[in-house]
């Protein structure tokens, strides 16, 4: 894929697959994301596997991926290091709120809940809600990872059908 399809791919498609290393070898858990075109952005339990496993390692892998027949597969790879931003656990009682969090935040409601808008009772992104006016109302077991990226690899199966001398 190219940069946009990339940046396209990764807006669309709603999980992934985290790896991170744990004491005992690999430990992978799905999780919504989202995608700023230079980061994969993650707002994780702060007491989970995940969140013990990155404190210990921050390398971490993401896989992305759809298709169901072969000729349809596409995905993406993203190996990286996780690194915390902002409050641990994110309250949204911080003043001023964190700047850095703006853009990953406004990405995740849009994403999940129709551009900010509450859907399925109000839940938002593993824990936090949208409150009155469609800002975020924490709920103070999560903060955000930042995953930047060290390796992109990205595949789409749908353009081997295209090459010539494929029937």
């Amino acid at each position: 894929m190219n940069a946009d399809e990339l940046d396209s791919f990764l807006a669309e498609e709603r999980s992934c697959r985290l790896a991170t290393l744990g004491s005992g070898g690999p430990h992978v858990s799905p999780v919504w994301f989202a995608w700023d075109s230079a980061a994969l952005w993650i707002y994780s339990l702060t007491r989970s596997q995940r969140w013990t496993d990155i404190a210990r390692d921050p390398r971490v892998a993401a896989v992305i991926d759809a298709g169901h027949e072969y000729a349809e597969l596409r995905g993406v790879e993203i190996e990286g290091d996780a690194e915390v931003v902002g409050p641990v656990p994110r309250t949204g009682r911080e003043d001023p709120p964190p700047p850095e969090l703006a853009v990953p935040e406004r990405l995740l409601a849009a994403k999940y809940h129709h551009g900010g808008e509450l859907a399925h009772g109000g839940e938002l992104a593993h824990g936090a809600e949208l409150a009155h006016g469609g800002e975020w109302a924490h709920d103070g077991r999560h903060a955000w990872l930042r995953i930047t990226p060290r390796k992109i690899m990205s595949w789409d199966f749908r353009k081997l059908a295209a090459r010539p001398g494929r029937d």
